[in-house]
């Protein structure tokens, strides 16, 4: 008897028996949802124990999906997988690290897979602002220090990134030109 209910919700029939065939057999129930209004309302019904969710989708997309499932407190705790061929798709919506979810590119191994559904167990567990996908108010008087802290590092991190992406580009404007020459 399966003991763990798992939703995936992906407009890839090959990617929905995929999941399927590399999960250990007789752990888990697998149910599906071709798209994103088909995949809330599996969810909102079955009440699945890992949510696997394609960020492009038909119909309603993985990001609005992701947005309505953040929004109910009765369905932020489940634990959840966003997937897509491109990290980029995810990170122009939702910065990075990633906190209350997994993400896995695709395509993906069955060494991958299981890393990544045990991963956002845990972010499952941690305690949620109060309104988790509204943006945060700015601090009070006093403000919270680690917070400010954290916005500061990602900053940080974005700026050397930036600033690694331009001396990239310059490399490969000048290799252009002399290509041209």
């Amino acid at each position: 008897m399966a003991t763990h209910k798992i939703l995936v919700i992906d407009d890839s029939r090959v990617i929905r028996m995929r999941v399927r065939d590399m999960l250990p057999q007789g752990n888990f129930e697998v149910l599906e949802a071709k798209d994103g209004v088909e995949g809330l309302n599996a969810i909102r019904e079955q009440r699945p124990n890992l949510i696997m969710l394609d960020f492009l989708l038909p119909r309603m997309s993985g990001w609005e999906v992701f947005q309505e499932v953040q929004k109910q407190p009765d369905l932020q705790h489940i634990p959840l997988v966003l997937m897509s061929g491109r990290r980029e798709e995810v990170t122009e919506k939702i910065t990075e690290p990633f906190e209350f979810f997994e993400f896995i590119q695709k395509p993906f191994e069955q060494k991958e897979l299981i890393e990544a559904i045990k991963k956002p167990m845990a972010k499952a567990r941690k305690p949620r602002p109060k309104a988790a996908a509204a943006p945060a108010a700015p601090a009070a008087a006093g403000g919270d220090a680690a917070q400010i802290q954290a916005l500061q590092a990602k900053v940080a991190k974005l700026e050397a990134e930036v600033a690694q992406l331009k001396g990239q580009t310059a490399k490969i404007l000048a290799f252009i030109k002399q290509k041209l020459r």
